[in-house]
């Protein structure tokens, strides 16, 4: 067979390779497109900004729509590592935990985020008996707090924290033995009373955009700075708990705090407002509905 023919045939067989491979693009569909990669959790994932104002708010991912953050234990490289979970009802004991990575040793490099490295948030899940707390942390990385969890039932914590530039908001139970009687979630209401003071909200938070959430104190009193801030909102979803932590604007707004929310989901919600006068931190209650 001479060169040329044998370069004739080499061509062709090249030309119907090529040309089965094409069609095989084309046929296959999706099957033969690249999958796109999915991100890894980042900074913003959790901590996300409301644009010109500085706000942020805490969850799994943060934003519009995004899924509510402390339903796992695990998240974003890091896992809460508890000593102990069981408590006695009314009883003063220890909540003591880690933060671990991706190593053997626990991690200890936290930022101050509102004048502390972590934020500790615990509720029973009817969703009553609210704390917000924060525990001190040894040079081995062992967090420790005072806790008493004061009816039986099961527990949820929350770790609300940020390390190596990822803000992440980890979750576990704690349980309380004895009979369990849960109540009902308070209808939704605008306005709450606590400790003398009646706390009221105005706004319609939604699960597409961030709105305006502006909350006053009366009798008129002077809030105070607390953790850097006018006051602070925890948001809890009924069923799930999935969890939710606004910051406000860092001025008042004719005296309301403003925050800016958008929850994850249709819901209803569990609403807790933080705010200090004379010293003294309160805490407002809301059921609202999305």
């Amino acid at each position: 067979m001479s060169n040329s023919r044998v370069a004739f045939v080499v061509a062709g067989m090249v030309i119907a390779l090529l040309g089965g491979f094409g069609l095989g693009r084309l046929t296959d569909g999706d099957t033969a497109r690249p999958t796109a990669a999915v991100a890894a959790p980042t900074a913003t994932a959790d901590h996300t900004h409301t644009p010109g104002t500085g706000v942020h708010t805490h969850s799994t991912s943060g934003g519009s729509g995004a899924a509510a953050g402390g339903l796992e234990i695990s998240a974003g490289g890091f896992t809460l590592a508890p000593e102990a979970t069981a408590f006695i009802a009314g009883k003063p004991a220890e909540l003591a935990f880690r933060i671990m990575g991706s190593g053997p040793r626990a991690v200890t490099d936290f930022a101050i985020v509102h004048d502390k490295p972590l934020h500790l948030i615990v509720v029973r899940r009817d969703l009553t008996g609210y704390q917000h707390l924060h525990p001190t942390m040894a040079p081995d990385g062992r967090w420790s707090v005072p806790l008493t969890l004061g009816e039986p039932g099961v527990w949820r914590a929350y770790a609300d924290f940020t390390a190596n530039g990822i803000a992440v908001t980890l979750g576990m139970d704690l349980v309380v033995r004895g009979d369990y009687a849960p109540r009902a979630l308070p209808p939704a209401a605008t306005t709450a009373t606590v400790d003398g003071f009646t706390a009221s909200y105005q706004g319609t938070p939604g699960t597409t955009a961030v709105q305006p959430l502006l909350f006053t104190v009366a009798p008129a009193a002077k809030l105070e700075r607390y953790l850097g801030a006018y006051g602070h909102l925890v948001v809890l979803r009924e069923g799930d708990l999935g969890y939710v932590h606004v910051h406000p604007e860092p001025e008042l707004a004719g005296g309301a705090v403003k925050f800016w929310l958008a929850v994850p989901s249709p819901g209803r919600y569990r609403m807790y407002f933080d705010f200090q006068v004379g010293g003294k931190v309160h805490t407002a209650q809301f059921t609202m509905g999305v």
